[in-house]
């Protein structure tokens, strides 16, 4: 039997990334050349840019052998696609025909896109391939020179970055010539917002409100007429968010990068994201899929914020859709031959009119939409979903004297602070308790019931509160979730009545 050397790459399906073997084989008779293993167009077209890149690197290439190459692309049975098998078949070609001494490929995985010349080209999902390396204990990952810093986040695992195929045959055959990527130590950073809390007049409430959802990474709408800036209070929510700590740097480049939405300018994702998607978007560009599932909006804005301006106007398939990754914090896609997972642990923040011409309710200017238009209006949205918003909250119209009063500026300075210090409160009570959890909105009921606790007045507010007012079991959870980060923004171990009434505050209000 004759030994064939195997190279090893990776597919991805959703961010994740599965080990793929690459194996050559030349066997007597007329020429061809087959890459086999359930491999899709761009795969298939490999083996032309591989043969232009080799002749052009000065070695023989495949349309110079008279026999016929196989290239098996294991396991079988898992779809192949995209470019970045262009290496691994290049070398096990060059294996294959002995054009090169064989080395140790056990330890080393490889992946990248070959230009006619023999140069690589970036790749998409480098930093989701250098995670599935690190964790199957490869040592060193071979990829293009533009995604080496993207790929160097990984810590424990030398990321080789290589220019040309010229250049990684000879390190390959001779044990030296690449140097390792320096491990790529990246700060979160704080860009200057272009809305800030301090630039809205008034709206006392909706900012307390805003506060909240900040600290506790809680759901919020805003409701009221239009011009009463709900647009600029979601705007300003990144304003006050902490930035995003290491890890969760690494979760939001690993969407960005499965998705291929890294390029020079933005190898790295270190400020958290805010998503407006329009109201006309599709399914597909909210939640993710396509016959190649790719990361939705919902992903996209993972760790950030996505905001969905003019709630009622989206499909409605659109929200319902939403009702899964906002309980869970990720979205499954099936399709029939490929089922993909993304992360998407968000904060929704909407916003809605009240009606059709958005003045229903409004003391100082008349409604002219009917009852009928308001109700069928306001039903657009399911009640499930309005469940599931922590926070509910009416932006009224601003009086002229907060228009001409002067704001100050250091306002954002100061609730990025209590937001910050709330956060830290609950980060090491997640991290006492062996929780794999950021805010109090990413607990479950589980942990509610174990961790949040009332005094005694607390209690006999919540059970009063409880029988006078209709509320779902989610309900009750999440309105604890909010009371909790109340007391969290007052650094009190305990949640108080006063905490629990404004948490039902935010809760309970006429639709």
């Amino acid at each position: 039997m004759g030994n064939i050397p195997k190279l090893y790459s990776a597919e991805l399906t959703g961010i994740n990334a599965e080990l793929v073997e690459v194996e050559a084989d030349l066997n007597v008779g007329l020429h061809s050349f087959n890459i086999v293993g359930l491999a899709d167009k761009a795969v298939s077209e490999a083996k032309e840019r591989v043969n232009s890149a080799l002749k052009n690197s000065g070695i023989k290439p495949p349309t110079k052998e008279n026999r016929k190459i196989t290239v098996n692309l294991a396991p079988a049975d898992v779809k192949k696609s995209g470019s970045h098998f262009d290496l691994p078949i290049a070398l096990s070609y060059l294996l294959a025909s002995e054009q090169m001494a064989g080395f140790e490929s056990s330890g080393k995985i490889f992946a990248g896109e070959l230009s006619l010349d023999g140069y690589l080209r970036p790749i998409g999902g480098a930093l989701n391939i250098a995670i599935l390396a690190r964790k199957m204990g490869f040592k060193e990952f071979f990829l293009p020179q533009e995604n080496a810093e993207e790929a160097a986040m990984v810590r424990g695992l030398r990321i080789m970055p290589v220019k040309n195929l010229t250049e990684l045959v000879a390190h390959l055959e001779q044990g030296c010539g690449i140097q390792p990527q320096d491990e790529t130590d990246i700060a979160s950073i704080l860009s200057e917002p272009s809305v800030k809390v301090s630039h809205i007049k008034g709206q006392q409430a909706a900012k307390r409100a805003l506060e909240v959802a900040a600290a506790g990474g809680h759901n919020i709408i805003f409701s009221g007429p239009p011009g009463t800036g709900k647009t600029m209070l979601a705007e300003a929510l990144i304003s006050i968010l902490p930035p995003p700590s290491y890890e969760e740097m690494i979760q939001m480049t690993e969407v960005w990068s499965a998705a291929g939405l890294l390029s020079k300018e933005r190898r790295f994702i270190r400020e958290r994201q805010f998503r407006s998607p329009h109201h006309t978007s599709s399914l597909i560009a909210i939640v993710g899929g396509g016959q190649d599932p790719k990361p939705g909006e919902v992903s996209l804005a993972h760790r950030g914020v996505l905001f969905l301006d003019e709630l009622p106007e989206f499909k409605r398939d659109v929200l319902e859709a939403l009702r899964q990754p906002m309980e869970s914090g990720r979205v499954t896609v099936s399709r029939i031959k490929k089922a993909a997972s993304f992360p998407a642990r968000f904060m929704l923040v909407a916003a809605k009119n009240p009606c059709p011409c958005g003045y229903f309710g409004d003391p100082e200017r008349e409604c002219i939409c009917t009852a009928n238009e308001v109700f069928r209006y306001q039903k657009k949205i399911s009640g499930p979903l309005l469940d599931r918003m922590d926070i509910q909250i009416n932006v009224p119209r601003v009086k002229m004297d907060d228009l001409l009063c002067e704001g100050d500026d250091r306002e954002d300075e100061k609730m990025r602070a209590r937001v910050g210090a709330a956060r830290n409160v609950q980060n090491e009570r997640f991290r006492n308790a062996n929780l794999r959890a950021y805010t109090n909105a990413e607990m479950t009921s589980r942990d509610v019931d174990e961790f949040l606790h009332t005094d005694r007045d607390g209690e006999e507010f919540l059970k009063d509160a409880i029988e006078k007012n209709f509320i779902s079991a989610r309900g009750y959870y999440r309105t604890l979730k909010v009371a909790r980060t109340i007391a969290d923004l007052e650094n009190s171990p305990t949640i108080k009545k006063s905490h629990l009434a404004e948490a039902f505050q935010y809760r309970i209000r006429e639709q």
